[in-house]
């Protein structure tokens, strides 16, 4: 369940919806009557553009090279009250997760985190044709509506990948290695920094037969918000997570540790250091005759020690 090595979770367009068909003046030519009635038909409605969230895609990759999506104008209306054609609609699939930002203000416009959501910027509607404006005292009306126009928007298109639950912590901590021992995830593991260059999910199942999805967000380091390392915008994917697994390496403070994660979570997000969290220490393996604090979980990946205990406190956790 990883994600691509090329994960894009973020991109800006410019998008644009059609505008209407212009209504149009015409009147009945036919033989043998001498002043023919209004009949000039309507305008159809333009293209609207339609982002909808697809289960089957996991990154916004399909866009990484698109800047621009604008959709067509309806066709002018026609004699004998013809309406012209609307428009074809564009639709814009994106992963399950992603929310649609306007550019300009920051409003949140949606968040697209079901399947089939959809988010519609709709086009113009169709002017009306001079045969709606005829009265008893206008019989002949020279006047057609012209149609509405599209709707210009800047957007940002934001993914935050849906899990229950986060490891966060430093690099090569072994959150990569815990995420394959826990889950079906084939993380890329490796004895140097940043190793994960995107976020990684796997599925956790337990012996009751509950399941829950697991992220390891990649490495965040001291001033991270401040862009040093890979910075912390990989934070966004542990925004809707109902826990936090703090993976902290033996060897390291582990306090001092902790007091850096959630300073740099803070600075990216507040809200995200008022989740319940686990501290988990790793590479227990490693060391000999350590004291445990029972405020910790001890793991050791390769070993497997304190693996069980590990899964049951997540789900403990996310009832």
């Amino acid at each position: 369940m990883g994600l691509s090595e090329n994960f894009i979770d973020r991109v800006e367009l410019c998008v644009r919806s059609g505008d209407g068909g212009d209504g149009v003046v015409h009147f009945r030519h036919e033989k043998h009557v001498q002043k023919g009635g209004p009949d000039g038909g309507d305008g159809g409605k333009g293209g609207s553009v339609i982002f909808i969230a697809n289960s089957r895609l996991s990154t916004l990759n399909n866009l990484r090279y698109i800047h621009h999506i604008f959709a067509k104008k309806g066709q002018n209306g026609g004699k004998n009250n013809c309406t012209g054609k609307n428009a074809q609609d564009v639709i814009v699939e994106v992963p399950v997760g992603t929310i649609l930002y306007n550019k300009k203000t920051r409003e949140k416009l949606c968040d697209l985190s079901f399947n089939e959501g959809e988010y519609i910027i709709k086009g113009g509607e169709g002017g009306l044709g001079n045969t709606h404006f005829k009265s008893p005292t206008n019989q002949a009306p020279l006047y057609a509506q012209k149609g509405q126009n599209g709707i210009e928007m800047e957007l940002i298109l934001e993914l935050n990948i849906l899990a229950d639950v986060g490891i966060v912590g430093f690099p090569n901590a072994g959150k990569s290695t815990l995420l394959t021992k826990l889950t079906n995830a084939k993380a890329k593991i490796a004895n140097y920094a940043f190793t994960t260059l995107s976020p990684q999910l796997g599925v956790l199942k337990h012996i009751s037969g509950r399941e829950c999805t697991i992220a390891d967000i990649p490495g965040i380091i001291e001033d991270s918000s401040s862009g040093k390392g890979l910075g912390i915008r990989f934070l966004q994917h542990i925004r809707r997570v109902k826990l936090i697994v703090f993976l902290i390496d033996i060897n390291d403070d582990t306090d001092r540790s902790i007091k850096i994660l959630q300073k740099e979570m803070n600075n990216f997000d507040p809200e995200l250091n008022k989740k319940p969290y686990i501290t988990c220490i790793s590479k227990c393996d490693l060391v000999s005759n350590t004291i445990h604090n029972v405020k910790y979980i001890y793991i050791s990946s390769f070993t497997g020690e304190g693996i069980s205990t590990l899964i049951d406190r997540i789900f403990a956790n996310i009832m």
